[in-house]
């Protein structure tokens, strides 16, 4: 009998553990450990947090799904990492503290055969002081729960509008670091058609501010994509969208603290600025959880698991920018050092951004970290789990399932208003994920016709349906696997 233990109920942790449990006979053991109750479907928390979607609709609780499963849940948090045991046990563990229940506050031992890290990245707001959701008239929508309290901090903006007063709503990044520019975009076009639907976009100046060096860089170092028959610039189609919205924007900006109602910032050429705001929601900048690792012994073995988040089989060679290759990123998200242990998904160390990386004149580091985002994380955790099943099965050791985000492709469909008859989306698919420059030279390291854009109200039933697709194959319902991550 093999034990496989799941750190995290996310995107990746729970399509690992979904896989692992419909494929494994009964004899295994599949654990998933998680702080959260409920598993939420993240890309549609900006419609909660404009008020078109109630959060009850993104999220449903792990306990009764896992126990019809058979898959065991504990609501706990992982403490410390002991791949080689201790001096009670040979077998590798994890010691976690439960949040909840009667046994709040306990901690375990939780023993494995195989571990998957899929714990994904802290929210690390504390990186900006004063930015922390709910105060200083700033907001998130990085959870359900934020994104139930942003929409309240909406509503009364909107309010104020419909009595005639002047409202200034800044979006975007909050750090010069943050990632995941990706849902700050879709946010700021759906809030901006919401105020439209209330009619009081007169009476708002909405602002983009961001730390990327052009529009529509997204951490991905911007695209040459197809859109309508022609070649353009992810960039130019980004200020295309802002421009017919009347969306100002602030780029190669770092947000390094945050006031009540004031947000200052500092810009590549070195000069530091402020602007003021009644609503702000900015994305915090992303960090590991800062996990510890001990040995049999109890030495700190911490550099051998984690390089902020988990060391995987990357290159992580120290290397200048123009160096780097796309072969430098994984393929099987397996540990180096001890092979049975994984991080797919947004937990694993990326080998170096994607985005060059740019400083001001003063130091400061101000360009996006690199995105991992739904698709390639639901893609690495089932890879993950069927290198462990296969050995599980057969017992070997060589891991035959790969897929790298250097030839990984990625579809996204970004919301820009939601409606029936009046919804937007953005589709974009980027082929690879991370550019291969040596082998589309001409193209920005990309594949042409495989990396394309379109606008229209297709594009939003498309997002739409998804979420109930994918609602449905986190619910596990009848032949969910056929639904592609």
């Amino acid at each position: 009998m093999a034990k496989i233990v799941v750190l995290g109920a996310g995107i990746s942790g729970h399509v690992a553990a979904s896989h692992l449990r419909r494929k494994l006979g009964k004899k295994h053991q599949v654990v998933v450990v998680s702080p959260n109750s409920n598993y939420q479907w993240v890309p549609s928390n900006i419609w909660v947090g404009i008020g078109r979607m109630k959060s009850k609709s993104v999220i449903f609780p792990l306990a009764p799904l896992y126990k019809r499963k058979g898959i065991d849940f504990k609501q706990a948090k992982a403490q410390s990492f002991h791949p080689e045991g201790d001096a009670e046990t040979d077998q590798g563990f994890v010691s976690i503290e439960y949040v909840a229940g009667e046994q709040q506050g306990k901690t375990e031992k939780v023993t494995y055969d195989y571990l998957i890290n899929a714990t994904g990245p802290k929210l690390n707001f504390e990186a900006t002081p004063g930015l922390i959701p709910g105060k200083n008239k700033t907001f998130s929508v990085c959870t359900y729960g934020h994104a139930d309290h942003a929409w309240q901090g909406l509503k009364e903006q909107i309010d104020r509008m419909k009595r005639g007063e002047e409202v200034a709503i800044l979006i975007g990044t909050g750090h010069g670091k943050s990632t995941c520019q990706g849902a700050a975009f879709e946010y700021i076009l759906n809030v901006e058609q919401e105020l439209r639907r209330h009619k009081v976009r007169d009476k708002a100046t909405i602002t983009w501010i961001s730390n990327e060096y052009e529009l529509g860089d997204f951490g991905m170092d911007g695209m040459l994509l197809s859109y309508g028959g022609f070649s353009m610039k992810s960039h130019e189609m980004v200020e295309m969208v802002f421009e017919d919205r009347g969306i100002k924007w602030i780029k190669r900006a770092g947000v390094y603290a945050v006031e009540d109602g004031k947000a200052l910032y500092e810009t590549l050429d070195g000069e530091k600025h402020e602007i003021s705001y009644d609503f702000g929601m900015l994305i915090p900048a992303f960090s590991g959880h800062g996990f510890k690792a001990f040995d049999k012994n109890g030495e700190d073995i911490t550099s051998k698991l984690f390089k902020g988040f988990m060391i995987v089989d990357a290159d992580y060679t120290p290397k200048p920018y123009e160096e780097w290759r796309a072969q430098d990123w994984p393929e099987t998200y397996q540990n180096p050092s001890y092979p049975n242990i994984f991080a797919p998904g947004i937990a694993f160390a990326p080998p170096h951004t994607i985005s060059k990386p740019r400083k001001s004149k003063n130091g400061t580091d101000i360009f996006p970290a690199p995105p991992r985002t739904g698709m390639p994380s639901g893609i690495t955790a089932k890879l993950v789990a069927d290198n462990i099943i296969d050995a599980i099965k057969s017992g070997g050791k060589e891991l035959h399932h790969k897929g790298s985000m250097a030839n990984m492709g990625a579809a996204c469909i970004a919301s820009a208003g939601y409606g029936s008859f009046t919804g937007v989306g953005i589709s974009i698919t980027t082929f690879p994920i991370v550019p291969d420059h040596e082998k589309y030279p001409d193209s920005q390291g990309r594949k042409l016709g495989k990396t394309f854009g379109e606008i229209g109200l297709a594009g939003h039933w498309l997002k739409y349906t998804l979420h109930h697709a994918f609602i449905y194959k986190a619910k596990m319902r009848p032949f969910w696997w056929l639904i592609p991550e």
